[in-house]
């Protein structure tokens, strides 16, 4: 879970090399659209075929939604547009890009993991941008997760600099610059009369008032 920019597509695509070449065979490709999983996960310039090497290139056929390996093993491609292609289908691997977007999140989410269900060790990896949604919050909190933190400055040295001095001065110290550039959920409504930055703000651990006097609350009949 990571700012923008930060390197989560290079992640998953190295992941999914690597379980490949561990000698995994069956894999899922999960994003938002088609067009992401295609454009971004596999043919993007930190995608799948980017970072392979040529004597282990794998083969994309777009008609199929497969992406094949010189040794047979296979990643079928699914859109978050469409949960219920993911109903049936085995894996023993999942990529699952920008989750916390997705339209049918809950949906996406049951059936994919209702279809890890072969091999050795199935597993998800999820690389996303967080936001505020029960799924995310529940994936988060389940104790088989294993949690990777990280924000836009982390790859500093890799991004343009006028991206840098864009996104310092107008995402700096907003909202959407807690969200978008270090990854942090933010559950509070900043229009509410107590927001989350009151109530840490006002906190007392220590040196407390002295409590008096006694409320009595009779109910007659």
């Amino acid at each position: 879970m990571a700012g923008r920019g930060w390197g989560k597509t290079r992640v998953g695509a190295e992941q999914i090399r690597s379980w490949q070449e561990e000698g995994f065979e069956r894999f899922a490709l999960v994003g938002q659209t088609p067009a992401e999983v295609r454009d971004v996960m596999i043919e993007g310039e930190s995608g799948i075929l980017a970072i392979s090497p040529p004597w282990n290139m794998p083969h994309f056929e777009p008609s199929k939604r497969k992406l094949t390996w010189p040794n047979g093993a296979f990643a079928m491609t699914y859109s978050a547009e469409n949960p219920d292609l993911l109903r049936g289908p085995q894996h023993e691997k999942a990529w699952v890009d920008e989750l916390a977007k997705f339209k049918y999140l809950e949906d996406c989410w049951d059936n994919l993991l209702l279809g890890l269900r072969i091999g050795r060790d199935p597993q998800a990896l999820i690389t996303t941008t967080p936001r505020p949604n029960k799924v995310l919050k529940g994936i988060m909190m389940d104790p088989t997760t294993v949690m990777t933190r990280g924000s836009t400055y982390d790859n500093i040295a890799n991004l343009a600099p006028t991206f840098i001095e864009v996104i310092k001065s107008k995402y700096e110290g907003t909202r959407l610059g807690r969200q978008e550039l270090f990854a942090e959920i933010l559950d509070d409504n900043p229009g509410a009369l107590w927001t989350r930055k009151n109530l840490e703000d006002t906190r007392l651990s220590k040196n407390l008032p002295e409590m008096k006097g006694s409320w009595l609350l009779s109910i007659l009949p």
